[in-house]
């Protein structure tokens, strides 16, 4: 077994939060995050994704918002919160090297968005292309 201590430098296991390299490479960043940096990170992101639900849960308790706002509200809220946990507990940033991160969401939101919104244009079409309960009765005979 070798006694040379720089025998795990190429073993590197510490945590780069944000940034994505190549297996082997070394950090590109001219001070590595510490622990006490991204423990930060992670807390303050609780403390913002706590405020937000806290926030979602005030509008629709006390009536300050007028009514049909309390819904565009939450939904600045619902993606507020989207953007916390984006941003601080996923890293995802706007740096080259997380370009392909950035297509990976971006291609799921797509699929997604086409999955929901093209079933609920199927179920409306389907809806108004449907003989109705009457006529259907009426060529059964019944």
């Amino acid at each position: 077994m070798s006694s040379d201590p720089n025998r795990f430098e190429q073993f590197d296991l510490g945590s780069h939060v944000g940034e994505d390299r190549v297996l082997g490479e070394a950090p590109s960043e001219l001070h590595p995050p510490t622990l006490r940096s991204e423990l930060r990170g992670y807390l303050i992101g609780l403390v913002l994704a706590a405020a937000l639900t806290a926030a979602s849960f005030w509008a629709l308790d006390e009536h300050v918002i007028y009514g049909p706002g309390i819904v565009m509200a939450l939904i600045v809220f619902g993606l507020a919160q989207v953007g916390v946990h984006l941003a601080f507990f996923l890293h995802l940033t706007t740096a080259p090297d997380n370009a392909n991160n950035a297509l990976a969401l971006a291609f799921g939101v797509l699929i997604v968005s086409l999955i929901f919104f093209g079933s609920i244009w199927v179920m409306f079409h389907m809806n108004q292309h449907m003989i109705p309960a009457r006529a259907l009765m009426e060529m059964r005979g019944g």
